[in-house]
């Protein structure tokens, strides 16, 4: 496997732990009594919200099973997953999607970002069925790492957009920071299931009622991790500011509003870099009290 290049080397008080605290505690929530009935009873989906409810406020965090989805979708991803990064870095740099060209306010110029839909295999390409919106899917690779307690394969960040479902392998190294104690703990890989976590769009529409929660991500030293994570993001457009109905006296707005567009071209300049200043986050729109 070689050396890791220094470069992902982590500070010292950043490196994670080999052993783990498997995280039992991040709800698993089962859909089929909404999917599997046409008359669902009005305290079962109430029950199913207040749980969805719950989970987002106490966790940012967790898995849906029953959901409805094919089993032969999500294997034909995956296997379109692993067909792409099989191959060469020529090949896999080949195709945009549109973003604001720069930070400023008043600067209407638009930019284009490559390489969003790859044009192999072709299960991947999506055929503009979304317009407008920048939503995302990413396919994660993480090769077997020879000093998994020097590096991660994601560090530890929050996601800016409104829900993000992944689905991963087997393998796992999903870690979610405990929210009651700030502890790391795994989320166990369930057969056939969807992590679902808040992100920071939805943080600023509930105002702080669900919290975008930090992850990271683990590397294994003999095995290779396939995970696919849809990020559900508005038009850039989009001005993201707290719901009229949640604001009253009693419960005023916590952040003041801001451009979607502007927000997530500054995270695509600072993304991946490592920096001496940290990249714009959705408490720099936080409103003094």
């Amino acid at each position: 496997m070689g050396e890791v290049d220094p470069a992902f080397i982590l500070e010292p008080e950043h490196r994670p732990r080999i052993s783990y605290i498997e995280g039992k505690g991040v709800p698993l929530i089962d859909l089929s009594p909404i999917l599997s009935s046409n008359n669902v009873s009005a305290i079962e989906f109430e029950g199913l919200v207040k749980d969805v409810g719950d989970a987002c406020k106490e966790w940012g965090f967790f898995q849906v099973i029953n959901h409805g989805v094919p089993l032969e979708k999500r294997e034909k991803i995956d296997d379109a997953s692993r067909k792409f990064f099989a191959q060469s870095l020529e090949e896999k740099r080949k195709e945009p999607t549109i973003l604001p060209a720069s930070l400023e306010p008043d600067d209407n110029e638009v930019t284009e970002f490559n390489n969003q839909c790859p044009e192999y295999p072709p299960g991947l390409r999506f055929y503009g069925f979304f317009k407008d919106q920048t939503s995302f899917i990413r396919l994660n690779h993480y090769p077997p790492c020879p000093t998994p307690e020097l590096a991660l394969g994601v560090g530890r960040h929050k996601d800016g957009a409104v829900l993000t479902i992944v689905a991963q392998d087997d393998v796992g190294g999903l870690e979610v920071k405990r929210k009651t104690d700030g502890e790391w703990v795994r989320v166990k890989p369930t057969p056939d299931a969807y992590i679902i976590n808040v992100g920071d769009t939805m943080q600023v529409w509930s105002n702080d009622r669900y919290e975008s929660v930090e992850h990271r991500v683990m590397v294994n030293s003999e095995r290779e991790r396939f995970s696919v994570p849809f990020f559900l993001h508005t038009a850039h457009y989009t001005m993201v500011k707290p719901l009229e109905e949640l604001i009253n006296n009693q419960n005023p707005a916590k952040y003041r509003p801001f451009n979607w567009g502007k927000f997530i071209a500054n995270r695509k300049c600072s993304n991946f870099q490592k920096l001496n200043v940290e990249n714009l986050q959705i408490y720099h729109f936080k409103i003094s009290e």
